[in-house]
């Protein structure tokens, strides 16, 4: 069974700093798929601002990124929009902000699909719901994650070829990150009420490390904080 740590803020957002939601009209469900060409910029940023609902993210996109959207009020269509400049890239996915978070029982789906071979700098900010994030085959030079209330699920296990930082900020809810075993991993956690549970892991002061710590020259340095909830890093 899991154990409770008090995790939150690291994405900061408990209501995704000025991201709300208002329950609008509902009407029958809406699909729509949206794709971004990949195109030669050198590095791209993603933001990724969404006030509540379901998240999921992979990589295996051809393009910059394929996504299909679900949702059943009309106010509520996904922003997406991409620039260029210098050789780099911004792409930015968001729902509208309106006046109050109240997802009711309205259907509310992200379902995000990434390049793989695009260097990126992740951020996603999630008001209240679930996050599926695998993210494991993209390559990430920076991630950013924050939650309010609710679930996340974080895979990032694969073969990186540099360091990067991952950050994440929750609320309130449990947060289970996986973790690559074949490079250097040093792990903060700190929060409120709770406690944490690990795998594969070793504590070393202030932070937990895996075996793979000393001899990698690949690492990724994990900094996890929140409020109330429970936190799960297994690193397999």
């Amino acid at each position: 069974m899991n154990r409770y740590i008090g995790i939150l803020p690291v994405f900061s957002l408990v209501l995704l700093g000025g991201c709300q939601v208002e329950v609008g009209r509902s009407g029958p469900a809406q699909h729509e798929t949206r794709s971004i060409p990949k195109d030669n910029s050198e590095r791209v940023r993603v933001e990724v601002k969404m006030g509540g609902g379901e998240l999921r993210m992979n990589g295996g996109a051809q393009d910059l990124l394929q996504a299909d959207f679900t949702y059943s009020v009309p106010s509520w269509k996904p922003d997406v929009r991409y620039s260029s400049f210098n050789g780099r890239g911004t792409l930015r996915i968001e729902q509208p902000e309106t006046a109050n978070l109240n997802l009711g029982s309205n259907k509310y789906n992200w379902d995000l699909r990434l390049n793989e071979t695009v260097p990126l700098d992740l951020s996603v900010r999630l008001g209240a719901g679930e996050a599926t994030l695998n993210l494991g085959r993209l390559t990430l030079h920076g991630l950013e994650v924050e939650m309010g209330a609710g679930e996340i699920k974080m895979d990032l296990r694969g073969n990186p070829q540099h360091d990067y930082d991952a950050r994440i900020r929750g609320g309130v809810g449990e947060a289970t990150i996986y973790l690559p075993s074949n490079v250097g991993i040093s792990a903060k956690a700190t929060g409120g009420i709770g406690g944490i549970q690990t795998r594969g892991l070793r504590k070393d002061g202030d932070r937990w490390i895996n075996d793979a710590y000393d001899r990698s020259k690949v690492q990724i340095h994990l900094d996890v904080s929140g409020g109330v909830g429970s936190i799960n890093l297994y690193a397999e």
